[in-house]
């Protein structure tokens, strides 16, 4: 008898047990917004990922969190994210092995953290990234060993921003082994040298160097650099090997806000387009070449490679074919400038009327 009394109510049950079945299967996740395949969970207050989002999730956003360590299983729920997103969460480490699951992960963003804490940690997770293409690594108080020690083995690298972190000195092992690196932002260390720092980016498209401490660009060989921009910074002296009859794919060069004493050595065939010198001390040198004003003057300025007494160059001044090839430029600013005299071939190139 109580059983023939119990059974309707289980069968008025059934349906609430199939509608709460889910909720109590799949953790909740009301901190994230679920587009697609994408999961926006910003400014949620979490402290770890959350485990309760589809397992088919492509990209997750988790920026301004309260995420310190990402842990070896935070990810493994999600085999098939391709971007992630970690910015402005005090983060300091990524275990060894946050990414075994993770192969298919291309994009990280890691900015505004502070990863100089556990840095060696983070170097192997970072290692087991066979795909990583986009890296931002901006704003984590890195210095140089810092770098070297994470940019280990990513050889697939495309796009690395570390602007903002401690950077100081950069040689030719810095970036050595990111053979597809094509876009590099620089800007905002305290960075005062970088002797032959690039010489191992055959592809490096656009570079920033902006809001640093150099003192000057000389022997620039970089003929696959599409935009450079170096401006904010206290450089005397831009000057193109001048041995290099290459073609240079230069359209974009800012030196805008530095100390420049000259019109810059530009390199003899390019197809530059945009030149930005506002802000200078820039002035022209034909003016210097009167023995008889100036009895004393030198026709060549050298500069020293102090560190190794390799790489100086020499360039000969008064010659009409310093500036190089200007004859595809477009934009020349100089405003801030107090330059005596134009340069007959800036003349003749079709500028439009400018003010300085």
């Amino acid at each position: 008898m109580p059983v023939h009394v119990l059974t309707p109510i289980l069968l008025c049950l059934l349906p609430m047990w199939r509608i709460l079945t889910p909720v109590s299967s799949h953790p909740q996740h009301s901190q994230c917004q679920l587009i697609q395949r994408t999961a926006l969970c910003n400014n949620g207050k979490l402290s770890s990922v959350p485990a309760g989002l589809p397992d088919n999730l492509e990209e997750l956003q988790l920026n301004y969190n309260h995420i310190q360590t990402l842990q070896d299983n935070s990810l493994l729920r999600y085999p098939s994210l391709n971007t992630l997103s970690l910015a402005c969460n005090s983060l300091e480490k990524l275990e060894s092995n946050t990414f075994q699951h993770s192969k298919l992960l291309v994009s990280l963003n890691l900015a505004n953290n502070n990863l100089h804490i556990g840095c060696q940690e983070t170097s192997h997770a970072l290692k087991t990234l066979p795909r990583l293409r986009a890296l931002d690594l901006s704003e984590n108080v890195l210095e140089d060993e810092m770098v070297a020690t994470l940019l280990q083995n990513l050889t697939s690298l495309e796009y690395l921003n570390l602007s903002g972190n401690l950077l100081q000195r950069l040689d030719e092992t810095s970036f050595r082994n990111l053979h597809q690196l094509k876009e590099l932002d620089l800007q905002r260390n305290i960075m005062y040298e970088i002797d032959r720092a690039f010489d191992g980016n055959p592809k490096l498209q656009r570079l920033n160097l902006a809001f640093n401490y150099l003192l000057c660009l000389t022997d620039f060989h970089m003929t696959q650099l599409v935009v450079l921009n170096a401006s904010h910074n206290f450089i005397e002296w831009f000057v193109t090997r001048p041995d290099l009859n290459d073609t240079f794919q230069l359209e974009t060069l800012d030196l805008s806000n530095n100390k420049m004493l000259f019109f810059p050595f530009l390199p003899n065939h390019s197809h530059l387009r945009n030149l930005y010198l506002s802000h200078n001390s820039v002035s022209f040198y034909e003016h210097l070449a009167d023995n008889s004003t100036f009895p004393n003057s030198t026709k060549t300025v050298e500069f020293y490679n102090m560190k190794k007494y390799t790489g100086n160059v020499t360039a000969q001044l008064w010659n009409e074919s310093l500036y190089g090839d200007i004859s595809s430029l477009e934009i020349l600013d100089l405003r801030g400038n107090q330059p005596k005299m134009l340069q007959k071939s800036i003349k003749k190139n079709c500028l439009k009327p400018t003010s300085y």
